[in-house]
């Protein structure tokens, strides 16, 4: 896997789809998740986009400093990858955290955002939110990487995907390979993203976001709920809000097909 390192961070990525001349969009995962969680989305978006899935600061290869990180922090990581790869502007994809990372984004280095797609987002935290980042942190480190998965799941899968047998094997088969992964998430790791996550606060500043939105989610999601969703929504000077009946947190694959077509139609009509 390739990698680009400035002021002593080296972030990990892969690119997917036509390197030249290619549409970039620039994919950014949620906490906990490394880059390959994109897989079935790159498969689509891969055929007519340039497609770059790094791993966040924290997680997968990408280089996982103890402290404290913050979302202004993780979007300096992408503007400073962006610049490393020649990429002067690009669409951002951001799930959950990632959503997070891309508002910062657009606020810091507003010229590298064409536009703008906000998964399962949130622009601050209530009491709830920040209970269960912290609450988060505290089944990593008394779980095992099965039974911690299986708590990420019980928190972002909705009703019908456990009731699903096809959906539910899929949860078994990533518990297992949850055990088996070679290259676990350290609990730092999760610590320096719970915090950014935890003190993310962008909601006065989102109405300088002037860049096209899709904020997009599932109307069941109990992890990041709709008001969330709708905030953002109503704070964006230039966004439109798409929620899913019956989905969760995980909403992306609840709905794959419609999403990935959904969110080739927003890239392409904003290009």
């Amino acid at each position: 896997m390739p990698a680009y390192t400035t002021d002593d961070f080296t972030m990990h990525y892969e690119l997917h789809g036509e390197q030249n001349g290619g549409i970039p969009v620039i994919l950014i995962m949620g906490i906990t998740a490394p880059n390959a969680v994109w897989e079935a989305h790159v498969e689509v978006w891969g055929q007519q986009f340039y497609c770059i899935t790094p791993d966040n600061r924290g997680v997968g290869q990408s280089d996982k400093p103890a402290g404290d990180y913050s979302s202004a922090m993780m979007a300096d990581d992408y503007s400073n990858l962006m610049h490393g790869l020649g990429i002067k502007k690009a669409h951002i994809v951001g799930c959950s955290m990632g959503s997070t990372i891309g508002q910062q984004l657009a606020l810091r280095h507003p010229e590298k955002v064409q536009s703008l797609v906000l998964m399962c987002p949130w622009a601050r935290c209530d009491a709830y939110a920040k209970s269960t980042f912290e609450h988060m942190k505290q089944a990593k480190a008394h779980l095992t990487p099965g039974a911690f998965m299986e708590w990420i799941q019980l928190l972002i899968f909705h009703k019908r995907s456990w009731d699903d047998p096809e959906t539910y094997q899929s949860m078994l088969d990533g518990r297992q390979d949850a055990s088996e992964d070679p290259n676990p998430q350290p609990l730092h790791g999760l610590h320096g993203q719970a915090a950014a996550c935890i003190h993310h606060n962008t909601l006065e500043q989102l109405k300088n976001i002037t860049a096209p939105a899709l904020v997009i989610g599932g109307e069941g999601d109990i992890f990041t709920p709709r008001w969330m969703a709708e905030e953002i929504d109503a704070a964006l000077p230039n966004s439109d809000m798409h929620l899913y009946p019956d989905s969760g947190h995980a909403f992306h694959w609840e709905n794959l097909e419609d999403f990935n077509h959904r969110v080739l139609d927003f890239i392409r009509a904003n290009s």
